[in-house]
Order: structure tokens, then sequence, then C-alpha cells
């Protein structure tokens, strides 16, 4: 469900965010020029634009000891055995999201906010409240590109983005939620100087 804009918008400039990016496939260093600083960037961008509207954006923790997330580079093969562990889906995705702060409805919660409330629910109380992982597979992203006439860069961008949304709470069950998520994308996008993904088109990633 897309979180309703909260009253007032959190201070962004003072979030302090830490980003990490694993390459596990190869393959992806090799495509894409210093991928791990695009997924960084990518995924900064997300979270700064996008907390504003989220249930975290009067989370205490944003200044320190701050957000963190990780972004995961596979092969499609890697992303097949998570998909099936996870959702029972025996087949390759291009990006799958595990939200760290979701309840037990799948609800993006608070940091401490879980049933006992305790500040340590998500880790200990210096280190960054983990969003999650945002998880990418390289065949399928680089079919796709391909397929739409997109850069492999780009569009890993834009499912990086995506992934992020979805730890952020936003998701895309109803066409209303889909067009709200859209739209985010398209203006997260394009502050990274990536043009709409979805403009004459009908795909989602």
């Amino acid at each position: 469900m897309t979180p309703a804009p909260t009253t007032e918008a959190p201070d962004t400039a003072a979030v302090t965010l830490e980003i990490d990016v694993m390459v596990e496939a190869p393959a992806w260093r090799g495509a894409v020029k210093g991928v791990e600083g695009l997924c960084r960037r990518a995924a900064e961008a997300a979270v700064l634009t996008a907390l504003p509207g989220s249930p975290l954006a009067d989370a205490p923790c944003l200044g320190a000891p701050g957000l963190g997330l990780c972004v995961v580079l596979e092969d499609d093969a890697a992303v097949t055995a998570l998909n099936t562990a996870y959702r029972g889906r025996n087949t390759p995705t291009n990006v799958l999201a595990f939200a760290a702060l979701e309840d037990a409805d799948g609800t993006v919660v608070l940091p401490g906010a879980g049933e006992n409330g305790s500040a340590d629910d998500h880790g200990e109380e210096d280190d960054p409240a983990h969003l999650g992982d945002v998880i990418v597979a390289f065949e399928t992203t680089r079919d796709e590109a391909a397929r739409d006439g997109r850069t492999l860069t780009d569009h890993l961008a834009h499912l990086v983005v995506h992934g992020v949304l979805h730890l952020l709470g936003h998701d895309h069950q109803d066409d209303a939620e889909a067009a709200d998520m859209e739209s985010l994308e398209t203006r997260i996008l394009a502050t990274l100087g990536i043009a709409d993904p979805y403009a004459g088109a009908d795909a989602t990633p």
C-alpha cells in the first residue's frame, strides 16, 4: 500500500545514509562502468526523494545513526533461487526487494516500533536502521534493456530506484498505487538525468 504523505517533511539534507553495493555476478562489472557508484547514486536519490512521504519520515534515527540498505547485483540463477524460496515462483525476475522494517502485515514501520517496542528490534542502537536489500538479476535486466531500447545503465538505475521504493513501503497492487509509484520513479530518475522509462510504454519494472 502506498504510504500517505506526512504533514511535515524531514530535513533530507541531514539524513545519514549507509548504502552497501555487493557485486556477486562478475558480468555486471564488465557491462556497466562504475556500477557500484551508479547503484549508490540511484539508491540515495530514491531514499531522499521518497522519504518525506514514507512511514519513516518521522524516524528519530534519520540523522544518527541513520538508515542503511544493501544493493546486491546477482545473476538469474541466484535470483531464481531467492524467488523460489521466498515467493514460490521458480523463475527469474528483474528485481527483488526484501524490506527489513515491515511488520507482520507487510507495512513498513518506524524502527523500534515492533511488538515489544524495543529500540533494538532491528539491530544495535549505534547501527543504521537497515531498510532491507534490493537484489537485481543480470541476464533478465540486460535482456529487458535490449528489448525496450534502453541502456543497461539506465535500466539498472530504474530497478534500483524501484526496489528502494518498495523498502520504503511503496507498492503497485492496484492501478492507483502503480500510477503513484511510476510518477515517483520518473521524478527520481530525472534527478539522475534519466528519461521517463514509462513514456510511450506500458511495461512495469
